[in-house]
């Protein structure tokens, strides 16, 4: 009776989670798959509850066995390093809300509640019970973005700032009772915000939400602060013709609603001009400074990533990525890289800290099989390295950077319907999906647990 011995491979294990394991190396048979590998490290460190794992090796994710990898990659008999990172839960649905009109904007910064922003110009707010809480007519277009400020003393009360093609940004006040079944919901209109001539593309605040940044199709960029005047900053003469009479007409629409008419007009405190496109995204830094303003980052038509700094208004470098016009952007932590997504199907990943005559300021593409509208990352440092995207084909993806062949995890909305906007708490693991079908709930990267209504 033959025998065979399995053949082996030396391996040494690194990690940046909570389940270290202590330096050492391992012979690992070949013919292993991350399941067997995701045993030996949960036996390794005795855990009382089993946790699933999935391993990196040279940046890439473990699909098949050792053996299949080391083939492809024609690696020898050196030893492997191999990283180790929790497993991603398949994504599940928890929610589901019908809208008159396509959402372009969705946020779950608010606790237990979503706001979304739709193409009839309306701010509609809901439960978690999907109870709808308020809607409010905005603007007399379509809201392209919105932003909640972070709440100040009444943890009930929050400001939201929406973007609109109709040339505006506002900033409305609402109140959320404290018991949505008993109480009704309230809002204010604070003010309105004047400075671009095309519509708008986005809306974004610091971490303090002092300040305010926004884009438009007109080329600007606006930095504004959140204080709301005594007196106009901006009068009627200085708005585009035809449009007071408009304006006056709307506010008396808001007054038929319960929302307060009289809404201070705002001018920008800079006005940032360095794109020669369409100004897709602007977000501040999260590298901020103590005033919360120290730097500011775009993207455009012009298929550039532009860095700024806020209190001069200059552009201090730009990054040229050729005949790739950019739809949104978005941070990662530390603002060393930033995520864009691309009319040519693909979402890049730029070290912001290398100009354009750096030799190569894109540190990975991942493609996409539609155009990818929105970008959103959940903000936690366990999550450091991942980021979601949605696209017109109706998909949601969860990338790692340390592994941008494939996405780690996907979801298809309703009906495949196209992806306009979405947004990551990373802290419970939802996700907002705004677009045709108009907003969806999921649960990502978190534990399986239900959404408390």
């Amino acid at each position: 009776m033959s025998s065979t011995t399995e053949s082996t491979r030396p391996a040494v294990f690194t990690t940046s989670t909570a389940y270290p394991l202590p330096t050492q190396k391992f012979m690992i048979p070949a013919s292993w798959r991350r399941y067997q590998l995701s045993q030996l490290i949960n036996k390794a460190l005795s855990l009382d509850k089993t946790i699933p794992f999935d391993f990196l090796i040279q940046g890439e994710i473990l699909r098949g066995t050792l053996a299949e990898w080391c083939a492809e990659k024609s690696v020898g008999e050196e030893t492997l390093e191999i990283e180790y990172i929790e497993s991603v839960l398949p994504p599940q649905q928890m929610r589901s809300m019908p809208h008159e009109d396509w959402v372009s904007s969705v946020s779950c910064r608010i606790s237990r509640t979503f706001v979304t922003g739709s193409y009839d110009g309306s701010l509609c707010t809901f439960s978690y019970s999907q109870q709808l809480l308020q809607t409010l007519r905005i603007h007399d277009a379509p809201i392209t973005s919105l932003c909640v400020l972070p709440p100040s003393d009444n943890d009930q009360t929050y400001t939201v700032a929406t973007a609109s093609q109709d040339l505006t940004a506002r900033l409305t006040k609402i109140q959320l009772s404290a018991d949505t079944l008993d109480a009704p919901s309230s809002s204010q209109m604070l003010a309105s915000l004047h400075l671009h001539t095309s519509p708008l593309s986005s809306i974004s605040t610091d971490s303090s939400g002092s300040h305010l940044l926004t884009s438009g199709w007109d080329t600007l960029i606006g930095l504004w602060d959140t204080s709301i005047p005594t007196e106009d900053e901006i009068s009627p003469d200085d708005l585009i013709p035809g449009r007071v009479s408009k304006r006056r007409k709307v506010n008396k629409e808001k007054s038929q609603n319960g929302v307060e008419s009289r809404v201070r007009r705002k001018a920008p405190t800079q006005v940032l001009k360095s794109h020669t496109a369409r100004v897709s995204k602007a977000v501040f830094g999260t590298d901020e400074s103590a005033a919360g303003r120290s730097a500011a980052y775009s993207c455009g038509f012009d298929s550039t990533v532009r860095v700024w700094d806020v209190e001069s208004g200059v552009c201090l470098h730009t990054i040229n990525a050729s005949e790739k016009p950019m739809t949104d952007l978005v941070l990662m932590s530390e603002s060393q890289t930033a995520l864009a997504s691309a009319t040519d199907r693909t979402v890049t990943a730029y070290d912001i800290r290398l100009s354009s005559s750096s030799a190569s300021p894109a540190v990975a593409s991942m493609p996409h099989p539609a155009l990818p509208s929105c970008l959103a990352v959940s903000g936690m440092d366990s999550n450091s390295h991942q980021f979601i995207s949605g696209a017109y084909d109706g998909v949601v993806r969860l990338w790692d950077l340390r592994s941008v062949k494939a996405p780690i995890a996907s979801f298809k909305v309703t009906e495949g319907k196209k992806v306009l906007s979405v947004d990551w708490l990373g802290a419970s693991g939802l996700v907002g999906v705004g677009g045709e079908g108009g907003l969806e709930v999921w649960r990502i990267g978190a534990e399986s647990a239900p959404v408390q209504s």
